[in-house]
């Protein structure tokens, strides 16, 4: 049986706009087994960043908060933790890679002294070991002249060489669980494929968990064990890999596997959904995806369907699966 590392249940995150409370994420329930490769994913403003936030705890300077729900990482609940009690846990035991570097990494700081200051405070290093510690990190996530590097400012690095040192800093303390967010969007494809071998790599070295929060399918397809689809600020399916792209069952599911280019696919062929993310501060009644949804039902506009479990344990949050009767619609 696989051992869990991440169990997140019902989490419920809010935020707070003209003192009125806005509710993002929707009792999201997922889990992540160690050794594994998680995907999240769905388009833009469905909440897969704020997961991520969520789990890492990083809502200072925002209205942000956990209003509900348990984040339990290596048996521990992380909505109990103090803020001091979650920064030793943060950058040792689980890390996080952003989507655009340049607004993580600090310009006015060299390159050598952003990865060690991790490295002093959760390995205890002092300056000569902590420096050959982060030169050992810089080579092994492929750096040329990593002595070099490490005395250099940001801006003076490629996009490709700046997202492998956010992968450095990450790796630097050997986390539990790696949380990458959009790792690749800023870079070209080459690029692209080089930052995913190197992570693939690195989580097989290391035996380490990987959240991986992407709107880019052929990246799931690549990377992923199994994946979460997310719509609205909740989950509407999970299953394996291969079960999501060989039979989705989520209406959503399938509109975003069919809106993939294919080799051959005429442009005028290509599936589209409808509509756009509804607005977080006026949510539809009923299911969040029924008034783009090709297969909605009456009771879609009326009532919020439950998670069910079908068949290998997979889930789908959908009116046209019952969870007494089984199959309903095809």
């Amino acid at each position: 049986m696989n051992e869990k590392i991440l169990q997140v249940e019902k989490l419920q995150t809010e935020f707070t706009k003209d003192k009125q409370k806005i509710k993002i994420l929707h009792d999201v329930s997922f889990h992540i087994n160690k050794g594994e490769i998680l995907g999240l994913v769905g388009e833009s403003g469905c909440g897969k960043s704020l997961t991520s936030l969520s789990i890492m705890r990083l809502f200072k300077g925002t209205s942000g908060e956990i209003a509900g729900g348990r984040i339990e990482f290596d048996g521990e609940d992380l909505t109990t933790l103090t803020e001091s009690q979650m920064r030793k846990i943060r950058g040792k035991k689980m890390a996080m890679i952003f989507q655009e570097p340049m607004t993580s990494l600090n310009p006015v700081m060299r390159i050598g002294e952003q990865l060690m200051e991790p490295v002093r405070l959760h390995l205890g290093l002092k300056d000569k070991q902590a420096k050959k510690h982060v030169i050992s990190i810089l080579t092994k996530v492929g750096i040329p002249r990593p002595e070099e590097i490490f005395n250099e400012y940001p801006h003076q690095l490629s996009g490709g060489m700046r997202q492998r040192i956010m992968i450095a800093m990450a790796m630097s303390c050997h986390p539990n669980l790696l949380i990458a967010d959009e790792p690749t969007t800023a870079l070209d494809v080459t690029i692209q494929a080089q930052i995913l071998d190197l992570m693939q790599q690195l989580q097989q070295q290391e035996d380490m968990s990987i959240l991986l929060i992407t709107h880019d399918l052929g990246v799931v397809a690549e990377m992923c064990d199994r994946v979460v689809v997310m719509y609205a600020g909740k989950v509407v399916e999970e299953a394996s890999v291969y079960e999501l792209f060989e039979n989705p069952k989520h209406p959503y599911s399938k509109g975003l596997i069919g809106s993939v280019p294919k080799i051959g696919q005429k442009k005028d062929k290509l599936d589209s959904i409808k509509g756009n993310v509804p607005d977080p501060s006026n949510m539809p009644i009923g299911c969040k995806f029924a008034p783009r949804c090709k297969e909605a039902m009456p009771i879609c506009f009326e009532k919020e369907p439950t998670s069910t479990r079908l068949e290998n344990n997979r889930l789908c949050s959908c009116w046209h699966y019952d969870k007494g009767r089984g199959k309903l619609h095809v």
